[in-house]
């Protein structure tokens, strides 16, 4: 080995001597050493190192020809550097160590601009692949001239750098190595592709550029393509609505994307927060599509996703939903103000007067400035608030709906926040349905208390949806069981052309309740009310039927009113015993936020537009039950406490329940001595009805027969019979497939629905789903009016029922009972689905609130009632 360096050198030694070019040729390359050892590996056979290249194994003498590239450049970068000659290297040269003066160019030359920069590297790049210096170059692109090829900002682009292919690469390395010149950050996705999630999570994953902009693509592509089953655009249409409403949010259905693109609508349920991000202004792109100049009104869009097909309770949020999509349904408790959050901040520095910014503001922790990027000040600075951007903010308190917790359990809540246009959109009292994004959020006070990491958890609003029933129907989006389609209200009217429809309404209400026909014709009444009226605009007339059961125990007066809470649309259950002024009404207390007084919502206001029950009514404070009396004839609950004073909505009938003194009715007694309510709560009830347990052996032995038949047909497995057993076991032993299978769970539960439709059928002249439809459409869609009555039979019944009510010394006649004629006259109109009320519903209305006063009687008076006003009620159907 060292006679091989020292042969080396002596070769060096001698090649040196003999050259003539200078150095910086680039002919002759800027390495000496690195040309003379090229050339001596690369010498033909016969020269005098062909030594050097023999097989030193005494093999076949096989010169190598073709060196390895790698071994050359590593031999080339070999420098002995402690040989015995090294301080020759320190030794004078007189050619060497002195410039040639001749080509030293001393003269002043001129600043080149950017443009002949940029021409000359492109020159000198040409040069390069001409003098096939393209070791570390691209190929494919000097070959298409692309070396110069400039950016959009006028730049030359940067290539990846590579080395030289080798001549004898196949064409797969090829293929290869043109693929690794894409820009992975820049490279186009098919949605095919971004479905393989090449990330730990999926928000990094819908964060990097290439499946952002991808996402974006398919987005847009899913608003301005979708289309329904008629061919027409559903997202075109809404789009232009928004424009002509100059609204800030579009509506898309979850269940729409995850057809039409199933991975997009996974990663919303999975990283809402940034696929959302992408929506927004997917969604403004496609908006001024139509309207080129819309962000001149709104400055940003907002997609509010719609139909999500889970829906959780409050109590049911747990870790695993955190960052993600949810959609949970509760009762608005509590309500903020809207105040405006930062969104962009900008900071003005007061040293140099340069606007800093913007900054996205987090919902966690404050933005903090601490250094001047224009004067190199750590301050002071102070927010721009002319550039500063905001948005609207506001936090409600959603709890879990009355019917819908657990026995023995307390309502749980959650913190909503609203954003943007959302905001004032649900008031206390009202059933909602949130779909959002579950946050953890940081809460000091909750650190302090369970030790620090511990976060509290928030839902941030994307859509709220006002619901009028207390479940949703799984098949529809936006139907819920009180909601109806047109070929129901084609049902609707057809059965309202029937004879006795009014009888079949009253016989269906309770079905499972034998008799007492008066109060169910009562409870009919008030489950379709009457119509309000305001009278120039100042004076309001409710349209809402309060009744007042009274009467012995055992006589299913609670059982009544959990009936109604099932049928009605809206319905809160109270109690006399455990409910107080306060929570009937509003009450008022300090946010432990914001520190300010706001209102809750009582029972009543809770029932806004429907119906509050009330049992145990006697049982009630008189303070109590003094503080409903506005609320039962204004409809409005007055508040004046804590410095706020305002007026909370209570437009719902009251159906209240209550037992006589002494826990029996006393028939030789009258009302007012066999109850303790005054007078004033006694006159805002509509329709009295009277219970009384009286013993007859006949109307005992139906009693008993009904109540057996009704556990009979109640039982889970009564109603199926031995042959229906029998057919569905020998169904069961021939089925050879699982597509029979399928066919049998089928049948079996449409066998189940049959049955229980014909135990309804039996007791039930119109089933219970198909009357909550149909009362709720008869409240919402028809207001009959009084025409053409007959208002002499009307004065005659109120001059003659005061009359009485004097001499007999019972509860007092006033006005509130002539217009409670009139409620009630509406309400059967409202039964028939007719516009105008009828004499026979006016017959009808008399009928029962004649036969209210008249039941109220002691019994020695009653029967010379019954004869007085037999005109009223003879040939009147009960």
């Amino acid at each position: 080995m060292a006679e091989n360096r020292r042969r080396r050198r002596e070769d060096n030694e001698d090649l040196d001597s003999d050259n003539e070019l200078p150095p910086s040729s680039p002919q002759q390359g800027n390495n000496d050493d690195g040309r003379r050892l090229f050339n001596t590996v690369s010498s033909p056979i016969g020269s005098p190192d062909e030594s050097d290249m023999i097989n030193p194994e005494g093999g076949d003498n096989e010169i190598q020809s073709d060196p390895d590239i790698d071994e050359v450049e590593e031999q080339m970068n070999e420098v002995d550097l402690m040989g015995d000659d090294m301080y020759q290297d320190y030794a004078l040269d007189a050619e060497k160590d002195t410039y040639d003066m001749n080509q030293v160019d001393d003269r002043r030359q001129r600043e080149l601009t950017a443009a002949e920069r940029r021409r000359i590297d492109a020159q000198l790049n040409e040069r390069d692949r001409l003098l096939k210096n393209v070791a570390y170059m691209d190929d494919d692109d000097n070959e298409d001239g692309a070396a110069g090829a400039l950016d959009e900002m006028g730049l030359p682009i940067q290539r990846r750098r590579r080395r030289r292919q080798y001549e004898d690469l196949e064409q797969g390395d090829d293929d290869l190595l043109s693929d690794m010149e894409i820009d992975p950050l820049r490279e186009e996705l098919t949605l095919e592709s971004i479905s393989n999630v090449k990330a730990n999570t999926y928000s990094e994953w819908v964060t990097q550029p290439n499946v952002s902009r991808t996402i974006a693509r398919e987005l847009k592509s899913f608003l301005l393509e979708y289309t329904d089953e008629t061919g027409r655009s559903v997202y075109g249409a809404r789009i232009r609505t928004l424009g002509e409403m100059n609204s800030e949010s579009l509506e898309v259905n979850y269940r729409h994307l995850a057809e039409s693109k199933a991975i997009l609508a996974l990663f919303l349920a999975k990283c809402p927060e940034e696929m959302l991000k992408i929506f927004d202004l997917v969604a403004m792109e496609a908006t001024e599509l139509h309207y080129p100049d819309y962000a001149r009104i709104h400055s940003e869009i907002h997609v509010r996703i719609s139909d999500f097909p889970t829906i959780h309770s409050l109590r049911e949020l747990r870790e695993t939903n955190l960052t993600s999509l949810v959609r949970v349904t509760g009762v608005v408790t509590r309500r903020t103000g809207v105040f405006p959050q930062l969104k962009y901040v900008k900071f003005n520095c007061l040293k140099c007067g340069s606007i800093l910014g913007p900054f996205f503001q987090d919902s966690n922790e404050e933005i903090r400035i601490s250094f001047c990027t224009n004067c190199k000040s750590k301050g002071p600075f102070s927010i721009n608030g002319e550039k500063t951007v905001y948005r609207n903010y506001q936090r409600i308190t959603l709890q879990e709906a009355p019917g819908t917790v657990p026995a023995g359990r307390l309502p749980r809540y959650r913190e909503v926040i609203l954003l943007a246009d959302l905001v004032d959109i649900c008031k206390p009292g009202e059933e909602v349905e949130v779909t959002g994004i579950y946050k953890n959020n940081y809460d000091g006070n909750l650190n302090a208390k369970n030790g620090f990491p511990v976060f509290a958890t928030i839902i941030e609003a994307n859509s709220i949806r006002r619901r009028d029933g207390h479940a949703l129907n799984d098949g529809e989006e936006g139907l819920d069981v009180f909601s109806w389609t047109e070929e129901e209200e084609r049902e609707f009217r057809k059965m309202s052309r029937e004879r006795n429809i009014i009888d079949k309404i009253i016989s269906s209400m309770a079905p499972s309740i034998y008799g007492h026909r008066d109060i169910k014709t009562a409870v009919a009444c008030s489950l379709f009310g009457g119509v309000p009226k305001n009278v120039n605009g100042k004076h309001a007339i409710r349209g809402d039927i309060n009744v007042l059961l009274l009467g012995d125990p055992g006589t299913a007066k609670s059982q009544i009113l959990k009936y109604v809470e099932k049928t009605a649309h809206r319905a809160v259950f109270a109690t006399g015993q455990g409910a107080s002024a306060v929570g009937l009404t509003a009450s008022v207390r300090r946010d432990p936020i914001t520190k300010e007084w706001t209102l809750e919502g009582g029972a009543l206001v809770l029932a806004d537009k429907g119906v509050c029950l009330i049992d145990e009514f006697d049982k009630m404070n008189d303070q109590d039950r003094t503080s409903i009396h506005e609320a039962m004839e204004q409809q409005s609950i007055s508040i004046s406490k804590a410095g706020i004073v305002t007026s909370l909505q209570a437009r719902c009938s009251i159906i209240a329940a209550a037992n006589p003194n002494g826990g029996r009715y006393n028939s030789t007694l009258p009302l007012a001595q066999n109850v303790n309510l005054t007078e004033p709560i006694l006159s805002r009830f509509d329709i009295l009805c009277v219970v009384r347990d009286l013993v007859d052996e006949e109307a005992d032995k139906r009693l008993a027969s009904f109540v057996v038949d009704s556990h009979v047909r109640s039982h889970p497995e009564g109603g199926e019979d031995k042959e229906t057993k029998e057919e569905a076991n020998k169904t069961a032993g021939n089925d050879d497939d699982d597509a029979m299978d399928g066919e049998q769970e089928i049948s079996a539960r449409q066998r189940k629905l049959n049955r229980q439709r014909k135990k309804e059928e039996e007791i039930s002249p119109i089933s219970q789903e198909f009357l909550m439809k149909y009362i709720h459409y008869a409240k919402t869609k028809v207001h009959p009016k009084l025409h053409q009555m007959d208002m002499d039979k009307v004065s005659r019944v109120y001059a003659d029922l005061r009359r009485e009510s004097i001499t007999t010394g019972s509860f007092p006649i006033t006005v509130r009972h002539l217009e409670s004629i009139l409620r009630i006259a509406e309400s059967f109109a409202k039964m028939r689905l007719s516009e105008f009320v009828s004499s026979w519903d006016l017959d009808r209305a008399i009928k029962v609130v004649v036969d209210s006063f008249v039941d109220a009687q002691k019994i020695s008076v009653r029967r010379q009632l019954h004869r007085s006003f037999a005109i009223y009620t003879l040939g009147q159907r009960q």
